[in-house]
């Protein structure tokens, strides 16, 4: 194990949060160094953003404005998006856009020359900003990587996978343990650690992200005592295409955008006759197919008159995802399932992606910065990697590495065994999926904690009890979590909040933790 000692700003992700942060984290008079970006595989490889098909939503065209946008992030949030978080992201909508065309980014554009807007599910107006019909996020993505792979002041490694966080004995953390390639961990120290892992889509059987993504960043946090807020809110994206990959091809949102519909095995359509009807939260949309599904009745994407014969060129990546799995888009409808997509749970940060833990922050899809709440609106998500992502860089830059101080015991975290793990995220799937219930999620837990016996260092499996135990926690149904034992919402909306505590709360440990291991939901 070598110990490595960083002047500037590890940051562990290299999606378009962890690489905004990056770019922003020049070196200035407080450090030498500047960030250190650790990532598991090569760049644009096993990150969400390059994946990201609808693009980035901003105020952009003459009607529309950050408090428009703000209001419909809110609407959407089901009561649980923090208004002063969402005026601070919608607010930085045009020059996050800006940022990223000057850094190459190939929007589309307008016969003006201004950006070409596009209308997604619960936007009030048109405002997401595409390149090339459905290729914005791996587009984007390589101008940023271009721009990092140029800068001076950016280290890379691209074979190191986060293992663990290190503290000191005052619970700041200093550090982290990274696997490089060969298997060997070295200790990596630094002033600061900013976390912009992704999300949670690999717990899942069917998902839309890299199935590598599973929650280990929110895992780490929270063993380091990080709060965690809502992780029960998991999105499961309606139009993932059924075609038995894994991960599960994604057919746009701007499908329906441009009046694709959502229709049974019979050509019914799921959502009733009125044409903006597909374009309803993307939760009860998620419902109607899964009941489709789940009644034998099937779910499909018919796009073969509103795009048909455009296909190729409007929207190219959608149209090889099924022409390599043996369906012309053109000519049939898609056959189509939920998907767990985004984690609008997290870590708790603000948008400078400072955490609740001294030393430690995090960014992007891992992160809970209270702007996507219950449900989070479409394409917000690339809008919040970018623009929190460079305020989280340039705040990470300013960290000095504190006096010396004794080291906590650091252990390195171990994956679960591929049969543990497929068991794993069919239950998640089951039990934790668009329809929870009580006995379900009971029996979700019950297999957490049998998986724990043996493998007591696989962090993942904290991850997924993080969201089972939130999700039973909440008996009521509420944007992007649905209980069937508990359909209505309750009057009031509130958070969930889970932190390691070493005292048992009242508010309902887990039955069994040690002390110091218990995790609660603390406030309700």
């Amino acid at each position: 194990m070598a110990r490595i000692r960083h002047e500037g700003p590890l940051i562990i992700g290299g999606g378009l949060a962890g690489l905004s942060a990056a770019l922003e984290a020049a070196p200035g008079q407080n450090h030498k160094g500047g960030a250190l970006v650790v990532t598991p595989d090569l760049l644009l490889n096993a990150c969400s953003s390059a994946w990201a098909q609808g693009g980035l939503a901003a105020a952009l065209s003459p009607k529309d404005s950050a408090v428009l946008h703000a209001k419909d992030t809110e609407g959407a949030g089901a009561g649980l998006v923090e208004p002063e978080a969402a005026r601070a992201l919608t607010e930085r909508g045009r020059e996050t856009v800006e940022w990223l065309a000057a850094l190459g980014a190939p929007f589309d554009r307008d016969e003006t020359g201004g950006f070409s807007v596009s209308l997604e599910a619960a936007h009030s107006l048109p405002r997401v900003a595409r390149v090339g019909g459905d290729g914005a996020g791996r587009a984007i993505l390589s101008a940023v990587v271009a721009a990092a792979r140029a800068s001076k002041h950016i280290e890379i490694w691209e074979d190191g996978r986060l293992r663990g966080l290190i503290q000191d004995a005052d619970g700041r953390v200093r550090g982290a343990l990274i696997e490089r390639s060969g298997g060997r961990v070295d200790e990596v120290f630094a002033p600061a650690v900013v976390l912009a892992t992704g999300g949670v889509g690999g717990l899942y059987e069917v998902t839309t992200n890299p199935s590598a993504l599973r929650g280990e960043g929110l895992a780490l946090a929270y063993e380091a005592g990080a709060e965690i807020l809502d992780p029960e809110f998991v999105q499961l994206h309606p139009t993932a295409i059924d075609v038995g990959l894994d991960p599960a091809p994604l057919a746009t949102e701007a499908l329906r955008g441009e009046g694709a519909r959502l229709v049974d095995g019979t050509g019914a359509y799921l959502l009733g006759d009125h044409p903006d009807a597909d374009l309803a939260p993307r939760d009860i949309v998620a419902r109607a197919v899964h009941a489709a599904r789940a009644d034998g009745r099937g779910a499909f994407l018919d796009a073969t008159k509103a795009v048909g014969e455009a296909f190729p060129h409007e929207f190219p990546a959608v149209f090889a995802a099924c022409m390599r799995a043996g369906l012309d888009p053109r000519v049939s409808p898609i056959p189509v399932a939920a998907a767990a997509h985004y984690h609008m749970g997290g870590i708790v940060a603000d948008d400078e992606g400072r955490t609740t833990v001294p030393g430690l922050y995090a960014i992007g899809e891992c992160a809970a910065t209270g702007v996507h709440g219950a449900n989070r609106l479409a394409s917000n998500s690339l809008l919040e990697a970018g623009a929190f992502g460079r305020r989280a860089g340039r705040a990470a830059a300013q960290e000095v590495q504190p006096p010396k101080v004794a080291l906590k015991p650091a252990r390195a975290s171990k994956d679960l065994p591929l049969e543990a793990m497929a068991e794993l995220r069919a239950a998640m799937s089951r039990f934790a999926g668009v329809v929870r219930d009580e006995a379900g999620l009971t029996a979700l837990i019950a297999l957490i904690d049998r998986l724990a016996k043996p493998y007591p260092e696989a962090v993942v499996l904290t991850a997924a009890r993080l969201i089972a135990e939130g999700a039973l926690n909440r008996r009521e149904s509420r944007g992007g979590h649905f209980r069937a034992d508990h359909p209505d919402s309750l009057p009031t909306a509130e958070h969930t909040r889970m932190r390691l505590t070493p005292v048992i709360l009242p508010c309902g440990a887990v039955e069994g933790a040690e002390p110091g291991s218990c995790l609660t939901v603390s406030e309700r």
